[in-house]
């Protein structure tokens, strides 16, 4: 990926891949998306792929794969046990980060369920640079609870620092002399922070968090999902960092941590995910629950041929210019959004381009879900499918009140080799004019809310007829387009 300067003077992402295959996609009226958006109970993740246009939900196991992946699946070996698939995988692990010790499991949650099974009893502190949904979850299901240490900077939406994604070192300090060092079991690091708008940390920071925890005795666990993102902001913001290839960057990282976790849904351009560690005796602690949960220890809920892919994504992922699509695509998004008024997240991360839903809807009461309401209109407004990452996405606390996010963002998603510039300039169009008629938005209430990890499957009303509204603004200023 490059950014081109054109003679018209406009400077584009211009990819460095050709498009081989295709899928056809469909935009469908916007009468039938507001059906559509109310059979799903206002929740985005319950549409049916039939009516979305563009699909921003997310990144996880929708990434493009490449013709040497696709290649690669056809060699598999579909062994139950000793799979030469899987020592493929576990010697390009060992290239790539230096563990030699791989588990396998079907996707990152399933590690997450592993460690915490492994090492989180109750009472127990995990501190975090920030939570995500499915890791905390685990962990306060068997006790735990999560403390967020994040730099303040990293809940400040609009700003130039680029690693908002670092842990607070005093913070740290603070907290373990608070629990003691007996009661983290691990410190675990989230490389470009979900939540708060896919920010990076640095690698300055991160050896300074693991260089606290080794004189504690603490673990560290890195959740490298999101890595490539990370990696990419690190050689572009980091000083000390320029001139490092991607393979460098990557080795000195993994040197820092006692557990390297990933889903490779994200990682790897593929799905399936796993464990890397290098530490036999923290290794032995977790090796018992990979066939209970996930499947022996040579495929662990994946297929061979999901293996033999990830193996070439992982290869393709230490290449600059193919780890670049990501951040230049969001990075044009946000700085169109930017120029229009938009609010969105700054600097931009990775993931994709995420709307500040309280400064986009500031007359939405936070109770009635803006980010939610936002992911709902976006979706009238253009087919685009949308993720909120804000209080819906979080859950009731035991004695049933609801914590407010710190933030209400919409995620829009920009899987990697996927979309087209003419689609993001579209998604831009349609949010813009969604911008001009935001008063016309409202809120949302739950009418079905599970009480774990809500935002999945739970489902929500619009307050009012907002959405009728919206709909009719739409036909009076775009005629019978879609």
């Amino acid at each position: 990926m490059a950014n081109i300067s054109f003679f018209s003077g406009e400077t584009i992402p211009l990819e460095l891949h050709k498009v081989r295959v295709v899928q056809k996609l469909s935009l469908v009226p916007v009468e039938r998306r507001l059906e559509a958006i109310t059979e799903a109970g206002n929740n985005t993740f319950l549409l049916k792929n039939k009516d979305i246009f563009l699909d921003m939900l997310t990144d996880s196991g929708v990434n493009a794969m490449s013709d040497n992946q696709m290649a690669a699946m056809m060699i598999c070996d579909d062994s139950y046990a000793g799979s030469a698939t899987f020592t493929r995988l576990e010697s390009k692990i060992n290239e790539i980060f230096g563990t030699p010790i791989f588990l396998p499991a079907h996707q990152g949650r399933a590690a997450e369920h592993i460690l915490a099974q492994a090492f989180v009893k109750s009472g127990n502190v995990i501190p975090m640079n920030f939570h995500f949904t499915t890791p905390k979850a685990h962990i306060t299901l068997c006790g735990g609870r999560v403390e967020e240490l994040v730099i303040d900077e990293g809940l400040n939406t609009t700003s130039n620092f680029p690693f908002k994604g670092n842990i607070d070192i005093d913070k740290l300090r603070a907290l373990i002399e608070k629990e003691g060092a007996k009661n983290i079991p691990f410190i675990r690091i989230e490389a470009g922070t979900n939540l708060i708008g896919g920010q990076p940390f640095s690698l300055e920071n991160l050896r300074e968090t693991a260089k606290i925890a080794r004189e504690h005795g603490i673990m560290t666990v890195l959740d490298a999902s999101l890595l490539q993102d990370n990696l990419y902001f690190i050689k572009q913001r980091e000083e000390a960092c320029r001139d490092w290839s991607i393979r460098k960057i990557t080795r000195a990282i993994s040197d820092e941590m006692d557990i390297i976790y990933f889903s490779a849904r994200k990682l790897g351009f593929a799905r399936g995910g796993g464990i890397c560690l290098r530490d036999k005796a923290i290794a032995d602690k977790l090796i018992e629950f990979v066939p209970l949960f996930e499947g022996f220890l040579t495929y662990g809920g994946m297929s061979t041929r999901e293996m033999e892919a990830i193996t070439v994504g992982l290869d393709e992922t230490m290449d600059e210019d193919v780890i670049s699509q990501g951040p230049q695509f969001i990075q044009f998004m946000c700085d169109e959004c930017v120029k229009k008024g938009i609010p969105v997240v700054t600097p931009a991360g990775g993931l994709g381009c995420h709307l500040n839903a309280m400064e986009f809807l500031p007359h939405v009461d936070q109770h009635q879900y803006p980010a939610g309401a936002l992911a709902a209109a976006v979706f009238l407004a253009g087919g685009i499918r949308g993720m909120e990452r804000g209080t819906i996405s979080e859950q009731r606390e035991p004695d049933g009140t609801e914590p407010l996010a710190s933030m209400e963002l919409l995620r829009l998603a920009l899987p990697r080799r996927v979309f087209t510039m003419s689609q993001v300039k579209y998604a831009v169009d349609r949010i813009e004019w969604l911008f001009h008629n935001r008063e016309l938005v409202g809120g949302l209430k739950f009418v079905e809310e599970p009480t774990t990890l809500r935002f999945f499957f739970g489902r929500l009303a619009p307050v009012g007829d907002w959405q009728e509204k919206l709909v009719t603004q739409f036909r009076k200023d775009f005629g019978d387009s879609l």
